[in-house]
């Protein structure tokens, strides 16, 4: 057991603020300055049980930390295998596996950082925070430096979208601006979650669908709800535009989470019968 350290100066920053993390998220070697890490035998990942012990903590705290925290972990390396994945890693890299499990929940190094960040009832955790900060403030003012390159950078982009905006939906592109400003500095933008933006491809995707049934039918899904959009209001939803990977420009409608009923009823219109394994029927299996 590692002593108990008394509380450093703000310490707890790290628990509290999520730009803070997101500072210091890469510094996994951070880990093996506080104690021997054991990963699974794929030299990649470890499982709850096996971060909880790292930590010196029942494996409940650690599952209450990704309840509260899943967005972010999974930023972070978080995943979940499920049916054959879950066999197919469980048969190598577990010598115990549950014969009832049906999932199996995944932490990398950084995921596992991550977690030392935000877990309050660890002393181990608390020593983590503390070489964390003391990267940070070694680290600060060239993290500051390229947070302002980025700034400048998101700045101008917004500058010229700002042109279209007779064809840009104007409130999703200050919603975008805000977004891609904020993240440029590593904050956590703060808007109206209505207001952010709600892909197509991302909606599929939420629904099961492979990368080629999303990539067959996100086109023509936008055109039915933009069609139901038109039928209901009176008149075409904003649009957008956004650069493709051979670095043209292409115009979308400029989706947000308030759409999203509207792309519910498109899903149930059109695709959930095309498309029934994706509604969860597939797992009873």
């Amino acid at each position: 057991m590692l002593p108990i350290m008394p509380d450093q100066p703000n310490e707890l920053v790290l628990t509290e603020s999520r730009t803070m993390r997101a500072q210091t998220v890469d510094r996994v070697d951070v880990l093996d300055k506080v104690k021997a890490l054991a990963l699974l035998p794929d030299g990649m990942h470890a499982d709850i049980p096996t971060a909880a012990a790292f930590f010196e903590v029942t494996v409940e705290a650690v599952e209450s930390v990704i309840r509260r925290n899943r967005e972010e972990l999974a930023e972070n390396g978080l995943v979940v295998l499920r049916g054959e994945d879950y066999r197919r890693f469980a048969s190598v890299n577990l010598t115990v596996a549950n014969p009832k499990a049906r999932s199996l929940t995944l932490l990398t190094r950084r995921t596992i950082l991550n977690v030392g960040q935000l877990l309050t009832e660890s002393d181990v955790a608390r020593r983590v925070r503390t070489y964390l900060l003391n990267v940070e403030e070694q680290a600060a003012p060239q993290q500051r430096s390229d947070a302002a390159e980025q700034m400048a950078l998101a700045e101008a982009r917004m500058r010229v979208l700002k042109v279209a905006d007779g064809i840009v939906s104007p409130e999703w592109l200050e919603t975008k601006a805000r977004m891609v400003a904020a993240r440029a500095l590593g904050e956590e933008p703060e808007i109206n979650p209505l207001d952010v933006p709600l892909y197509v491809p991302d909606f599929l995707k939420g629904k099961g669908l492979a990368r080629r049934d999303v990539e067959s039918v996100q086109s023509w899904f936008g055109r039915r709800a933009a069609a139901l959009y038109e039928a209901e209001h009176g008149e075409k939803p904003g649009k957008r535009q956004s650069d493709l990977p051979n670095g043209s420009v292409r115009e979308t409608y400029a989706w947000t989470q308030r759409h999203l009923p509207l792309f519910e009823e498109t899903w149930d219109r059109y695709y959930a019968a095309q498309f029934p394994t994706q509604l969860g029927l597939g797992d009873a299996a």
